[in-house]
């Protein structure tokens, strides 16, 4: 492959720490860089993915599908700086997951109403 045909990713994560940069193919598609930002997250983050579902990249503002390839997306990436593109990463837990915390939040928190009526 030509060496235009590969592209150096930077992750920057929610504390504006860094992951990478790794080479990609331009073949490479979205679902690829998650995976890989999953099993690279640093250890002792308070946020931490747990499945590739579950991240987020954003680049120039515009949230990337799983199923686009890195080549697909190089217009929105725009200039790189230093020859590095980054892209942020955002973690959104899975929305199962966090309805089963909020209804077990829910069950243990009752509100009593301590109103005086004079």
């Amino acid at each position: 492959m030509p060496e235009d045909d590969f592209i150096d990713i930077k992750f920057r994560l929610y504390d504006g720490s860094d992951i990478g940069p790794f080479r990609y193919s331009s073949a490479s598609t979205i679902d690829v860089l998650k995976q890989r930002i999953v099993s690279d997250w640093p250890k002792g983050k308070t946020i931490t993915p747990k499945a590739a579902n579950e991240v987020k990249l954003i680049s120039s503002g515009k949230i990337l599908e799983n199923n686009k390839t890195v080549g697909q997306c190089k217009l929105p990436f725009g200039e790189s700086t230093g020859g590095v593109t980054i892209m942020h990463v955002v973690v959104q837990p899975s929305l199962a997951k966090a309805k089963t915390e909020k209804k077990t939040d829910n069950s243990q928190q009752k509100i009593v109403c301590s109103c005086s009526i004079l």
